[in-house]
């Protein structure tokens, strides 16, 4: 429970801590309203309405209690009940529940709860006038310094004062001289409620730091800019940080903002006079100042010391370099000496050395040529001898080898004759076996050969013979379905007609109605007109029923006649695919005949010439195998004259050639593009053809593989984007070979193309754009052979084929959209 005494402690630490709340709170933001930065408003506590609860005037708690003491007959009972009844509905002030004279207020710090009971004595407890000033006249200081004289405004203006309104007053004028100066606040904490040393009650003391203000303060200086200098300040300070600000020639306010982002500093402000630093940035702006003072001292330190022994260090060096000249000098004199006295003494030795010299050279030469002219004669002699016993040797020699030579060619030229007569007919015998075999097979592959001829011949009629009739059928629909279109239209004009006279007839019947007089309602009827109107719409009707069937019977049949040629389409295709495989096995067969014919021939060769080269090896072999004893080695059989090694070569070169077309295959089904609007497979195909030379060659199963590989490339007959790429690789082949191959003579003249892509092809040669097509240097102009000419022929149907499927597959994607195009035109 507190007294009066507290309640007046309580008036003076809320009035303390409301200028506490105003200097740092509400001066704060007052101060950033001014500088106009961007700010949030900071919530804090603020004690005005205990304040207001305590000295308002009148209906404060201390007004009521000076009013309660001028009546001499009021209790502590009656000033409680005026508070209850006053402040029964402030939220500072409450009413305890077991007391009928105490009350609480709602302190900054927390609840207090008081009594009443010496409220209006403590109150009334006051220094009479007379007395003060006669105490403060007193000569001893410590009593005059306990009762001041009192001003005279305070005195005249009421006779009674309170204790309550004399703090209040002193409260008021304690406030003004803190306002007038600049205060800086000190919180005294009390670390214990012992009050014994080195014992630190976490939870009592931060409830006074609590109750005290300071984690609110600390909050908002925290939420808030707590650091904050002018321009001026703040680039004195700072301006070592970027010393390129300064030189810009900027104001003030960019100049702090370039400092602030050069040290790369975020939330701060800046005011219109000052710049608002965040917690914490102050000090890392200090840290980088002196991070850059440190640096910049110690670069000068480094050019001070570096000065200082740059300069000891020329004065040494010039001081080292004036003693080593003088010691230099005085070596070089030395050595001068020295050498000169060397040279005095190498000529002397060199003129007595040449004199003794001289005369041992001389002594020496004479004795020598005396000894070389006896030891060259004796040598003379003696090589003259054994060249005469050794041209004696060599002659007996050669006489007795030329005998045992001639002796042993006599009898291996004897033994030879006889083995040669029995091998040569052995050989012989098998040969004209193997030709006998041979014939027979070749009869065989002609019967066969001839025989798929004429099947050849028979499919290649029957295709011609439906292609005309596929042509003529789609011509024949064209023409019915031009007629039909014809009279259909001729039919809606006539309707249109009729429809038109009709309805200006009804005009007329209106116009002829209206005209009538109105008083005589007679109706008035032409049957006769009607009839014959009824009866030509009966007519027009009927009409158009018949012309809706024959148009149901002309798509029956075009569809029916369009299953017909696609079946006929594609017998015609498996009938070219049985050509195409009948005539690749007719050259295979064309190729044995040709490789047994070659192989004929080279055995017969062989047969005629191997006699004689024999004869020539076995006589290289006997005279190259002589030994130095005499003696011979038998000579061995010689092998066939390179029907091997024949063999091998050409063997290897069908692998080489069926290589490489593989590869060229499986390079073009890749689909390798275009190059500059060129197709690339076309070209490749043409170079690799000029590169074997097949369009020269008699037989080759090169052109056949070709084919096949288009064929089974458009099988799919589906993708458009598939046959165009083969389409445009077919026609630029066909063009190549069309500038390549000589037809029938150079003098013949061209017969007029018949087909579609005849003309396209004689289009496409003489346009100018054909000129800048260039395969290698110059095109030659080749004598084609019968395989050449066969896979142009060839290459001319598929193009055609491939045209046909792409038109097809084009009427097929476009006649429903033309359909639908003529229908929403028609009215």
């Amino acid at each position: 429970m507190a007294l009066f005494e507290q309640f007046c402690i309580n008036l003076t630490n809320e009035k303390l801590q409301q200028h506490f709340n105003q200097h740092v709170f509400k001066a704060e933001q007052e101060e950033y309203t001014k500088e106009e930065i961007d700010w949030s408003y900071i919530e804090f506590i603020d004690n005005q309405d205990v304040l207001d609860l305590i000295e308002k005037k009148p209906g404060g708690i201390i007004s009521l209690l000076d009013e309660a003491c001028m009546f001499p007959r009021s209790t502590h009972e009656t000033f409680a009940e005026k508070l209850y009844q006053t402040f029964k509905d402030h939220k500072r002030f409450n009413k305890p529940k077991l007391s009928r004279s105490d009350f609480t207020i709602c302190h900054y710090a927390g609840d207090v709860t008081y009594q009443t009971e010496h409220f209006l004595d403590k109150n009334k407890d006051y220094v009479v006038a007379e007395h003060q000033a006669l105490l403060s006249e007193s000569k001893c200081s410590f009593v005059s310094g306990l009762f001041p004289p009192l001003p005279e405004e305070t005195a005249k203006s009421s006779k009674f004062s309170s204790i309550g309104s004399r703090c209040k007053q002193q409260l008021q004028a304690l406030l003004e001289t803190l306002s007038a100066t600049e205060p800086h606040y000190m919180r005294c904490v009390k670390p214990n409620n012992a009050l014994k040393p080195s014992i630190f009650e976490n939870n009592n003391v931060l409830q006074q730091l609590c109750c005290g203000g300071v984690m609110e303060a600390i909050r908002i200086s925290c939420a808030g800019y707590p650091t904050r200098k002018t321009f001026d300040e703040f680039v004195r300070r700072f301006a070592i940080l970027a010393p390129d600000v300064l030189h810009g020639g900027c104001d003030k306010v960019s100049a702090c903002k370039m400092l602030l982002e050069k040290v790369n500093v975020k939330g701060y402000q800046i005011g219109k006079t000052k710049v608002f630093l965040r917690a914490g940035q102050m000090a890392e702006l200090d840290a980088h100042r002196s991070e850059v003072l440190g640096r910049s001292a110690s670069i000068i330190q480094m050019k001070v010391r570096s000065y200082f022994c740059r300069k000891s260090f020329i004065l040494l060096r010039q001081s080292a370099i004036h003693i080593q000249t003088l010691c230099r000098a005085e070596v070089a004199r030395n050595r001068f000496e020295c050498l000169r006295r060397e040279t005095a003494c190498l000529k002397i030795q060199k003129y007595s050395r040449r004199y003794l010299a001289s005369k041992a050279y001389n002594n020496l030469c004479f004795s020598a040529v005396s000894i070389q002219s006896c030891m060259r004669g004796m040598a003379a002699r003696n090589e003259l001898c054994f060249r005469k016993q050794m041209r004696a040797v060599i002659v007996i020699q050669s006489q007795c080898r030329k005998h045992l030579a001639q002796l042993h060619y006599l009898r291996l030229k004897q033994a030879a004759i006889a083995t040669q007569c029995a091998w040569r007919g052995r050989v012989a015998r098998k040969e004209l076996r193997k030709l006998k075999m041979a014939a027979k097979e070749t009869g065989a592959l002609q019967a066969a050969k001839s025989k798929l001829e004429k099947e050849v011949e028979e499919l290649t009629w029957r295709l011609q013979l439906e292609k005309r009739i596929r042509a003529d059928l789609e011509e024949s629909k064209t023409q019915e379905n031009a007629k039909l279109r014809t009279a259909l239209q001729e039919m809606q004009l006539e309707f249109q007609e009729s429809k038109a006279l009709l309805i200006e007839e009804r005009e007329a019947i209106k116009k002829a109605a209206e005209q009538t007089p109105t008083i005589e309602k007679v109706p008035v009827i032409d049957n006769e007109l009607v009839n014959k109107l009824t009866a030509e719409n009966e007519m027009l009707k009927a009409m158009v029923s018949s012309l809706e069937k024959r148009i149901d019977e002309t798509e029956k049949k075009y569809e029916e006649t369009s299953k017909l040629s696609e079946e006929r389409l594609k017998q015609a295709l498996n009938a070219e695919s049985k050509i195409i495989e009948l005539k690749t096995t007719m050259q295979r067969l064309e190729e044995k005949l040709s490789d047994m014919e070659v192989e004929d021939q080279v055995l017969r060769h062989q047969a005629l010439f191997s006699s004689s080269s024999r004869k020539m090896s076995e006589h290289l072999e006997i005279t190259s195998q002589h030994l130095e004893n005499g003696h011979h080695e038998p000579p061995t059989p010689s092998k066939r004259f390179g029907t091997d090694a024949d063999k091998k070569m050409r063997k290897s070169q069908i692998e080489r050639l069926h290589e490489s077309v593989d590869a060229l295959i499986k390079c073009v089904e890749q689909n390798p593009g275009f190059s500059q609007g060129k197709p690339v497979g076309a070209f490749t195909i043409y170079r690799c053809l000029v590169h074997w030379r097949s369009f020269e060659a008699e037989k080759t199963s090169v052109f056949d593989r070709l084919i096949q590989m288009i064929g089974s490339a458009i099988e799919n007959q589906d993708d458009n984007y598939h046959l165009a790429y083969w389409l445009s690789n077919t026609s630029m082949l066909l063009f190549l070979l069309q500038r390549t191959l000589k037809g029938g003579g150079a003098n013949s003249n061209p017969l007029p193309p018949t087909s579609f892509f005849g003309r396209m092809a004689q289009g496409f040669r003489s346009s100018p754009s054909s000129a800048n097509l260039r395969v290698g240097k110059d095109i030659q102009m080749v004598e084609g052979k019968y395989p050449a000419l066969l896979f142009k022929q060839q290459l001319t149907a598929y193009v055609e084929t491939i045209y046909g499927i792409v038109r097809d597959n084009f009427k097929k994607d476009l006649s429903p959209l033309l359909s639908s195009c003529i229908q929403v035109n028609c009215p």
